[in-house]
């Protein structure tokens, strides 16, 4: 089922510069849609096409079969939530609780109902100790954490974030993009999410979007976008690393696969077959030679 619509939207930049160029793409109910590209591809002006921060020069954006003009702007924020890469950007409130609360607040919701929401937010994003305690006083990721809190509030439909792993470690990554799968798959929140880190694609999304100058390339599933080498390498993208690997020991190593594994599990997959294939059974254990 298609949840959003984006129907030849272009946007051209008051110095004249073409930002968007007869973007076409349909957002499907309950997905998780990566938006891949290099910085300054447009993934960040197409995301604020989606709950009306930008208005696109032609062509239109549709929420559930209407175009987004024909929603009250109050609508459109309470079903598609958008959060911004930098969180000092979004939030604004003196302690955490107050920032979720705000949203709801403007709903015009009751009190027991706002309590609820707020409360509810917090325990999936896992700062429900932290309801009090000053915004300033959170580390990045927590403010990353309150800051999708504060839309999941809100209860949208659909949750955009623009590179939201950025300026995180590597644990702050990983535990980030669980809550966003637990979200996708156990709320049933379709995702969008633009990013230009590669190996968080196929362990995490369904479908991915690439963009080069403004353009969409491709659209399709990761094993499907990740075969057309030559489109990644046109739009200054790279494979993930493990298919990286795996290209190299197809080309130079003479190893024959139908399709590139993008991640550890499929890699592990691969060599499993090959050496039982070889053996004829369970493979022998390797001793790594000193």
């Amino acid at each position: 089922m298609v949840i959003m619509q984006i129907k030849n939207v272009q946007y051209r930049y008051h110095d004249g510069t073409d930002a968007l160029c007869s973007i076409n793409l349909d957002i499907l109910k309950g997905e998780f849609l990566a938006i891949l590209g290099q910085n300054g591809s447009g993934k960040t002006t197409l995301l604020k096409h989606l709950n009306g921060l930008l208005k696109p020069t032609a062509g239109e954006v549709l929420l559930d079969q209407k175009t987004l003009t024909r929603h009250s702007p109050n609508e459109v924020f309470q079903k598609v939530g958008i959060v911004f890469q930098d969180p000092n950007d979004q939030l604004f409130a003196p302690s955490v609780w107050d920032d979720i609360a705000f949203g709801p607040m403007n709903m015009g919701l009751s009190g027991n109902e706002i309590s609820q929401r707020v409360n509810d937010a917090l325990i999936m994003v896992d700062m429900a100790p932290y309801a009090k305690k000053p915004v300033d006083a959170l580390s990045f990721g927590q403010k990353k954490r309150v800051c999708i809190a504060g839309v999941l509030a809100m209860k949208p439909e659909i949750l955009v974030l623009d590179e939201p792993t950025c300026g995180l470690d590597p644990v702050g990554v990983t535990s980030l993009m669980t809550l966003l799968k637990e979200l996708n798959q156990k709320h049933g929140i379709t995702i969008i999410m633009a990013t230009n880190i590669v190996d968080l694609v196929p362990v995490y999304m369904n479908r991915l979007a690439i963009m080069y100058q403004g353009a969409l390339l491709r659209v399709g599933s990761p094993e499907d976008v990740f075969s057309r080498i030559d489109e990644i390498r046109h739009a200054y993208l790279e494979l993930p690393q493990i298919a990286q690997l795996m290209l190299t020991l197809r080309d130079e190593g003479s190893i024959s696969m139908d399709s590139l594994p993008l991640t550890i599990g499929e890699a592990r997959n691969y060599f499993i077959h090959k050496l039982n294939d070889k053996y004829g059974g369970a493979p022998r254990r390797v001793s790594l030679v000193k």
